[in-house]
Formats: C-alpha cells, sequence, structure tokens
C-alpha cells in the first residue's frame, strides 16, 4: 500500500467512485471494483469505499450487546468481523495476509475490544464511542483494496471535517475542502489511484464521527466537489435511479437522465439509490453525477446533471411512509388573517417538521414523519381549532420536468387509482411534483397502476394525451451518456 506517492491533478479534475457494500461484499466484488477503477485512472480516481456488506449492522449489533451486559457475545461478534476481513484478504492479496493488513485488523481488536470491554462494564455505549465503532468497517475495506491495487491509502478522517454530533455530523464544507486541496488534490495525477472511506469524518479535536446511514454516498459528493471532480461515481448493485422502486414493481426500468431538482425530489420522496443530501454539494460546483451497476457496468445508467433533464412529464415514481395527517379546522379561518401562521408557528415551536400541505376556506391539513410525537402539539392545536389526526397514510410522489407544462398528467393519475381513496392532492412549488396522500396499506398497489399508466400503457403522457416523443428517447435509453 503507498502512503506516499504524488502528483499533479489534471485541468479536469479527478474521477470520484464511490463502492456501496453490496459493490465490495466479497473478494471477487473487490476485484471486479479494481477493474473498474483501473478503466478509469486515465484522468486519477478518487475511490470512496463503504464497509463489507452487513459489516456496519454487525458492529453496531456487538454494540448493543455490550451495551446490554453481554460482553463476551459482543467481543464474540468481533472476532468473527475480524475473520471475514482476514479471509477476503487472504482470498484477494494471497497467500496469507499481508503483513499491513494483519497489522490493522490486530489494531482494530485492540481498540474496538476496549470499547466493547468498557461499554459492557458501563451499561451503555456513549455515542462517541459508537462512532468509532461503527466506522470501522470502511477502514478495513478500503485498506484491503488498497494493498490489492497498490493505491494510496488516505484516512478520510484526516479530509472529512465534521461538526461533533456523533452519529449524525454535518460536515464542515470550507475545512474540508481546504484539508481536501492540500492532501488530496496533489495525490491525484494521471494514473493515480487514492483510496479513501465513506460515512466517516472527525470533528476540529480529530475525534472519530459518522455522517449517519447512508451517508457514504455524501462523502463522496463532498470530497468530488472538494477536489473539483470531473464527475462522481455512484456504483450500486442496481442500473441506475429506476422508474420506480423493483422491490415493488418488476417492470421498472432506468432513467438515462435526471435532472439535479428531479434528482433532490425523488430522494427526497423515497427513491433509494441517492441519500437525499447526496447532491447538494455537486450541485453547488456543477460536477455530474452517475449512478451505476457495478454488476453491469457496461449496461444501462442514470446521469445526473445541472445541464441536463429528463424532459418527461412524469420521469419517475417514488414513495414514502408511513406519515401521518394532521387536519386543522376552524370557521375562524374563514375571511380571516393570520391563522395559517398561528398554526404552523405551533408546529416550530414544537420542532415537527411539516412536508405536504393542502388549505381550504376554513382548514389546512399537513403531512408530518410517521414516527413524530404529536401529544404536545395536538394539546396546543386543539385548546383553538378541531383536530383530525390520520396515521398509517403513504406519500406518492410523481416527479417529472415538464409535470406541469404537460396537460392530463392528474386526471391520468386519478383514473389510473380510482379505486383507491386518494386523500389528499398536492403539486410542489417547484412544478415538479405531485404528490397524492393515499392509507399505507394501498400504497404498493397504487404504485403498480400509477407505473402502469405512465410507463407500461403508452408511456408519458404528453400534450393531447398520447405517448411523448421523449417518453421513446428515455425507453431507448437515450439522453446525456
Amino acid at each position: 500500500m503507498n502512503r506516499e506517492t504524488g502528483g499533479n491533478a489534471g485541468p479536469a479534475g479527478p474521477l470520484v467512485m464511490k463502492f456501496g457494500g453490496t459493490s465490495v461484499a466479497e473478494a471477487d466484488k473487490l476485484r471486479r471494483v479494481a477493474q473498474l477503477v483501473d478503466a478509469g485512472r486515465e484522468c486519477g480516481v478518487l475511490v470512496v469505499l463503504s464497509a463489507l456488506a452487513g459489516v456496519t449492522d454487525a458492529l453496531l449489533g456487538a454494540g448493543r450487546k455490550a451495551a446490554a451486559g453481554d460482553g463476551a457475545a459482543a467481543l464474540a461478534d468481533l472476532d468473527a468481523i475480524i475473520e471475514r476481513h482476514r479471509t477476503v484478504a487472504a482470498d484477494l492479496c494471497g497467500p496469507g495476509v499481508p503483513a499491513s493488513i494483519e497489522r490493522d485488523l490486530a489494531a482494530a481488536v485492540a481498540e474496538l475490544g476496549d470499547l466493547l470491554r468498557g461499554a459492557s462494564l458501563l451499561g451503555e455505549m456513549p455515542a462517541r464511542s459508537l462512532d468509532v465503532l461503527a466506522g470501522r468497517g470502511e477502514l478495513l475495506s478500503s485498506a484491503i483494496l488498497a494493498d490489492f491495487t497498490g493505491a494510496t491509502f488516505v484516512d478520510a478522517r484526516t479530509v472529512l471535517r465534521t461538526d461533533s454530533r456523533f452519529g449524525q455530523a454535518r460536515p464542515c464544507r470550507d475545512a474540508t475542502r481546504r484539508l481536501a486541496q492540500e492532501r488530496l488534490v496533489p495525490l491525484l495525477g494521471p494514473g493515480a489511484v487514492v483510496v479513501t472511506q465513506g460515512f466517516i469524518g472527525a470533528d476540529e479535536a480529530g475525534v472519530p464521527t459518522t455522517l449517519g446511514r447512508g451517508g457514504s454516498d455524501y462523502s463522496a459528493s463532498l470530497l468530488g466537489a472538494a477536489v473539483d471532480a470531473r464527475e462522481i461515481q455512484i456504483w450500486t448493485d442496481v442500473a441506475g435511479v429506476l422508474t420506480c422502486d423493483p422491490g415493488i414493481v418488476k417492470a421498472a426500468r432506468p432513467v438515462p437522465v435526471l435532472g439535479y431538482d428531479e434528482a433532490a425530489e425523488l430522494a427526497a420522496f423515497g427513491a433509494k439509490v441517492l441519500h437525499p443530501a447526496t447532491i447538494l454539494p455537486a450541485i453547488e460546483r456543477g460536477i455530474p453525477v452517475t449512478v451505476r451497476n457495478s454488476l453491469s457496468p457496461e449496461g444501462s445508467f442514470t446521469t445526473i446533471s445541472r445541464e441536463a433533464a429528463s424532459g418527461l412529464p412524469v420521469t419517475a415514481i417514488a414513495s414514502r411512509g408511513p406519515v401521518t395527517v394532521v387536519t386543522v379546522r376552524t370557521p375562524r379561518m374563514l375571511g380571516g388573517t393570520g391563522f395559517l401562521a398561528r398554526i404552523f408557528e405551533v408546529f416550530s415551536r414544537h420542532g415537527v417538521s411539516v412536508d405536504l400541505v393542502a388549505t381550504s376556506e376554513v382548514g389546512v391539513s399537513a403531512t408530518v414523519d410517521g414516527a413524530v410525537d404529536l401529544s404536545a402539539l395536538s394539546s396546543e392545536l386543539e385548546a383553538f381549532a378541531e383536530l383530525r389526526i390520520e396515521r398509517g397514510r403513504a406519500v406518492i410522489a410523481l416527479v417529472g420536468e415538464s409535470l406541469r407544462r404537460t396537460r392530463g398528467v392528474p386526471a391520468r393519475a386519478l383514473t389510473a387509482l380510482r379505486d383507491t381513496n386518494v386523500e389528499m392532492i398536492s403539486m410542489g412549488s417547484n412544478e415538479i411534483n405531485l404528490s397524492l396522500v393515499v392509507e399505507a396499506a394501498e400504497a404498493r398497489e397504487a404504485m403498480i397502476r400509477l407505473h402502469a399508466a405512465f410507463f407500461e400503457n403508452g408511456g408519458a403522457a404528453g400534450d393531447d394525451g398520447d405517448p411523448a416523443d421523449a417518453n421513446a428517447v428515455a425507453a431507448n435509453g437515450g439522453g446525456m451518456r
């Protein structure tokens, strides 16, 4: 593993390649990752790696056992995790486990073993210690890949600077950019490969932190923006962003091109390929993001770019739930002023985030996260209005760049759901999102029907209700490649 290699970044910047846990689950998949990285190294590559599939969950499970007082079981779990990495390293880099990897494994046993024994004695695992535990999988997987490829290893905790909100740290963008320019850019010349980690960072004092589950995509975008990357590639186990969750709709297909706004809406409304905050740093720096399938690298993928948009009335369908619908009604709203401000000031004071909103002359309905405790909010609202709370709902979002400009989309959606009780309809302020609220138990069937209406039975509706020419382009894999 080379820790000294240098060089100067090319004029268009390096390529950032992020690989998720399913792409690095075992030695054979790490070999495939190495091949993909080698194919892109001409312009310099920064690899952002997740832990081996399942390792973060296993580490957190060991932490829970230790906090519950079962130190022996926690240490047994740690031994199994270490042995899994030893097996992968021997298979990938053998014969035998390289000495550098054995040192890394021994260091992990010593540090994490002390954390688990301490938590068992205390009966708790402090958040600060939990971040050290949870982030070790990324360090071990990236050390193995760096050793196998001869790449330069960089500990992300020396570059990605965050605040001290352990478990859900927020990045310090300016400090991260300064450190990346100092410590990464000089290593990323043409032909060079640097391997670092997703998910983890450190605060100003150097204490390890994590960005929260799913944070590896965010790491890739943050680091890509910080090194002025030419492209940020998110490698996963599906062929890009799909028209719907393939676990619900088997006919879901890749979307070739997405605008940033479309991608952000889909992420926010439950599309699982992207972390909701992933694309923000890329938006600001004008860096294209591609979502690709590591199991089929030559196949379809999705390009997300500030200069591109699908051009379709409905590009994809996403869902989120469970949500709760809170309806506040009072006749005093009729012709009055200030009631909406009063209502939402109560939401704000109780820290309840509002998503969709629909109003009438005497009432307002809003969706909130289904896990939120509404008891205090309800007590205050009921002092001056009638309140109805409906739990177990889901939001289905139809997202498309030309949705607002295309006639008949709401009618087509409601026709597809003619046997479903649609309780609330909202058009997003950015005019590319039509959201429908239904009972959570009906959401799956609603998604299937909507996908059939817009993608399987003639495609997205054009101005006259016929399939739009743009949809034919999408179906044939056209667009920015």
